[in-house]
């Protein structure tokens, strides 16, 4: 497993080891003492997986929660998206910063997102296939969506046409709009 750096601190690209021949492939998606050693830089513990499928042109986010936040350590099993992590921690250096990967399929890397990020992802393919470990249990009545395409953000979505968005997806609130709330971290 190779652990990369970006240009946010606490966010993550892990890159496993990949063993493959004619037959095909095996690697190992999840070490919980790798991943609180190389990457977390502590105990972590994962209480629910979610997997979700989306057809080409869905933009989902950018979600997280103010009660019950979660970690995430995300990947694509087929297919690609691009996905966003926004730092929502007040007191960051890179507060209101964002930083934005490919994962897919083929690359089969994965993206290590703390508490304290609104998360979302554009999916680039013709259709992909979405998993994730979270570190707390969903909870809908403490969910936030920040505006996907909030120009303070000024995040560089790779898209093709308008996005297809969820109904809650449509009306998200801009970091001044959250930060006016005192619903960011």
């Amino acid at each position: 497993m190779q652990v990369i750096e970006t240009t946010i601190p606490d966010i993550k690209i892990i890159e496993p080891s990949v063993f493959g021949d004619e037959r095909g492939f095996f690697m190992e998606t999840w070490h919980q003492q790798r991943f609180d050693q190389q990457v977390a830089g502590k105990p972590t513990s994962f209480v629910q997986d979610n997997h979700s499928k989306s057809a080409q042109g869905i933009l989902r986010g950018l979600h997280y929660q103010t009660q019950n936040t979660q970690g995430k350590l995300v990947r694509v099993v087929s297919g690609e998206v691009f996905d966003v992590a926004v730092d929502l921690r007040q007191g960051s250096p890179t507060f209101g910063q964002w930083e934005g990967i490919y994962l897919s399929a083929e690359n089969k890397r994965q993206l290590w997102i703390p508490e304290g990020f609104a998360h979302g992802f554009y999916v680039t393919s013709e259709e992909a296939e979405f998993v994730y470990k979270c570190t707390d249990f969903y909870n809908p009545t403490g969910e936030v969506t920040l505006q996907w395409d909030d120009s303070e953000l000024g995040i560089q979505w790779p898209l093709k046409a308008d996005p297809l968005l969820s109904e809650k997806d449509k009306v998200g609130k801009s970091l001044t709009e959250l930060r006016n709330l005192g619903l960011l971290f």
